[in-house]
């Protein structure tokens, strides 16, 4: 019996050349310094916020599959938020394995991008079902207004209105987001104030060793102060006593 030419079968399903998904598109973070420390900005935050939501993930240009068996069917956000799935490291985000979309996907947006910020990752995203897609232009090279917001409405993206300081409350994540120069600044909800960046962290821990350090130096010179006065006391009272005992003894005539 001659062999099977193997070549001549047509592969099983565990016969099928594994697929590879690329964990690179080969593009860079962003296009600048601006558009890098915004999008760096938000992954952190983002994390920060949700630190302790354990099925929250928080990622930032991620490359995002979302059709197996194509690896062509891809986009990265530049930053981007699931609910429902375990907080951990991925390389990739394939949505048939972890089977929710994200709940909101941020793009920092530049003039070269907008084709493909406004067109097709918003119109993916909006396919997927994620349900808040932001646009930030942190240069305001040509978004008017430069921070915009959209919800999925019945299926469809409708803009969200800017409230009247120019920030947007996220339904999704509890959030305020907030354009301040070029970062679009996350609002801590414990706090009421903007996460710090990195920078702001280190300032601010610097502040609070330097502040602990001069209650340090002020409690031991207010120790050191009170002991001195308490043994000026004791010495005063140690000569008040000896002058007591010179005048009883002058007043029973004994020099």
């Amino acid at each position: 019996m001659d062999p099977l030419d193997l070549a001549t079968l047509p592969p099983s399903a565990a016969q099928k050349p594994r697929l590879d998904y690329p964990e690179s598109d080969g593009k860079p973070v962003g296009e600048t310094d601006p558009h890098i420390a915004a999008i760096l900005y938000l992954r952190q935050a983002l994390q920060y916020v949700f630190r302790r939501a354990e099925n929250t993930y928080a990622a930032a240009n991620l490359l995002v599959y979302y059709e197996e068996g194509n690896p062509d069917a891809r986009f990265a956000p530049d930053a981007f938020v699931v609910k429902g799935v375990p907080k951990h490291d991925r390389r990739t985000y394939k949505l048939w394995e972890e089977r929710v979309p994200p709940c909101a996907v941020i793009e920092v947006t530049s003039r070269s991008s907008r084709l493909e910020d406004k067109g097709n990752k918003k119109t993916v995203c909006e396919m997927l079902g994620v349900r808040e897609y932001y646009l930030f232009d942190p240069l305001s090279e040509y978004l008017k207004p430069r921070f915009q917001g959209h919800e999925l409405v019945g299926g469809a993206y409708q803009p969200m209105p800017l409230l009247p300081d120019g920030t947007l409350r996220s339904r999704e994540l509890s959030l305020v987001l907030c354009p301040e120069g070029p970062l679009l600044r996350v609002v801590d909800p414990e706090t009421g104030v903007f996460v710090p960046t990195l920078d702001e962290a280190i300032a601010l821990e610097r502040q609070a060793t330097a502040r602990a350090e001069a209650e340090t130096k002020r409690a031991k010179a207010e120790g050191q102060r009170a002991e001195s006065e308490g043994q000026r006391a004791s010495r005063a009272e140690a000569e008040a006593a000896r002058l007591r005992e010179e005048v009883e003894r002058l007043r029973r005539g004994n020099p």
